[in-house]
């Protein structure tokens, strides 16, 4: 793996791992109040159009973390969405 890999590969863990208190948090209260709907919806569709340019281009670091990050997007986005908004 070459160092520009393991760059991508580290900089994609912590801007991922930054949505994990969030997802926890929406997940131990049942609720997603302090989450705003608009950013989600934006947030999510940015993720969903990042991750189908790095299968485009092949960029696994891009890929693996904007999988992942669609997941625990969506997580948030569903509780926001199951609160009642």
């Amino acid at each position: 793996m070459s160092t520009t890999d393991l760059i991508g590969f580290f900089a994609a863990f912590l801007t991922t791992a930054a949505f994990i208190p969030q997802a926890w948090m929406s997940w131990k209260t049942g609720r997603a109040d302090g989450v705003s709907l608009g950013m989600y919806l934006i947030f999510t569709s940015g993720v969903t159009l990042w991750l189908g340019y790095g299968i485009l281009i092949g960029a696994w670091p891009i890929m693996v973390a904007n999988f992942i990050t669609l997941l625990l997007s969506l997580f948030i986005l569903v509780m926001k969405i199951r609160a009642g908004v």
